[in-house]
């Protein structure tokens, strides 16, 4: 059973995202802030991240990303964004946006299954 670390500053997504990764059999921890985040990635080990872009601050998704792949976590990050959506900005993924995928919130349960599942096959092509 894979391990998912959420980490998002908006509790019904926290809940939301939980539940739909919980009733397909996925362990989920979830974070508030990119402090506990970081610090819950770091303790677990998780399988796969889901991180909230806009946090505290707008760029702290985009830290956090950019501190973990410094630390020579490897693991798959899901970015979560509205931003794009309300800004007209679209983001690819590069070495300032060091994710796997970036997804619009809200997300369809069916949706967040098939980007974890996708992202989770090939992490296991990979080791």
């Amino acid at each position: 059973m894979a391990l998912i670390a959420i980490i998002d500053d908006d509790p019904d997504i926290l809940d939301a995202s939980s539940l739909v990764l919980n009733s397909r059999g996925f362990k989920v921890i979830t974070a508030l802030n990119p402090d506990d985040g970081y610090k819950i990635v770091k303790e677990n080990k998780p399988d796969l991240i889901i991180l909230d872009v806009m946090m505290n601050e707008p760029d702290d998704g985009f830290y956090l990303a950019q501190k973990f792949r410094k630390e020579k976590i490897l693991t798959p990050i899901i970015m979560y964004t509205s931003v794009s959506k309300s800004f007209g900005m679209d983001f690819g993924v590069n070495e300032l946006v060091p994710v796997n995928e970036f997804v619009e919130k809200p997300i369809s349960p069916d949706q967040l299954i098939e980007k974890v599942e996708a992202l989770l096959s090939s992490k296991e092509g990979m080791s």
